[in-house]
């Protein structure tokens, strides 16, 4: 447990992150239990204060202060919260939601249909590892790698599959009136390091990862 904590928080960097992927491969994977992982700052769980090891459930909302980070494991799916993020989970039947009503959300998945709301879109999502930033008017998503359908809610008729294997197509979804309701967007705010810690933590390796891979992001 010591070593993955030292991963956890030592990942920065070019150079530590060639040391963490070194790290990675010859630990091999193993998942850790499910629950919060890392609290940084002010994070709360249905309004109290977190604790390491708790287990999110259904129906349990996550929310982050400024400056603060959570990272947590959820059965086979793991997320990284930034500052000031508001996230709730909710089972709806058998497909587990997670709405995204403010801040920003690294999250990778595994098997299962999983759904994402935000103020701007739904996405549908299966296996896939991606980035979201979700403000009242627009959302910023990077489908980082695997497949996803994307329903602006402005227009669901602009309805979209997107299947990436690295960052190949991140968008702007917009609600505001007259503006388009997707633009292409360039790679922001998240780093392949990070997704390789999520992936690692419920026994996972990014389907980019492999022995003569070179970070672009």
């Amino acid at each position: 447990m010591k070593t993955r904590r030292v991963w956890l928080h030592g990942v920065a960097g070019v150079a530590a992150w060639m040391a963490g992927l070194r790290t990675v491969w010859a630990l091999g994977t193993r998942p850790v239990s499910p629950g919060l992982r890392r609290i940084r700052g002010d994070v709360r769980v249905n309004g109290e204060p977190a604790l390491e090891g708790r287990v999110i459930l259904p129906g349990d909302v996550v929310r982050t202060g400024g400056g603060a980070e959570a990272v947590y494991v959820v059965g086979a799916d793991a997320f990284l919260l930034r500052s000031n993020t508001e996230v709730h989970h909710v089972a709806d039947g058998a497909v587990w939601v997670l709405r995204l009503i403010r801040g920003q959300m690294l999250s990778v998945f595994g098997e299962g249909a999983k759904r994402l709301e935000t103020p701007s879109a739904t996405i549908g999502i299966r296996g896939t590892g991606c980035y979201l930033e979700a403000e009242p008017t627009q959302t910023y998503f990077c489908l980082c790698y695997g497949r996803a359908e994307l329903t602006p809610l402005q227009d669901a008729g602009q309805r979209i599959e997107v299947v990436t294997t690295y960052h190949d197509r991140p968008f702007w979804i917009s609600s505001q009136p007259g503006e388009p309701v997707l633009r292409t967007a360039p790679v922001l705010n998240h780093r392949d390091s990070e997704l390789i810690t999520l992936e690692w933590l419920v026994g996972r390796r990014p389907p980019f990862m492999s022995t003569s891979y070179t970070p672009r992001y």
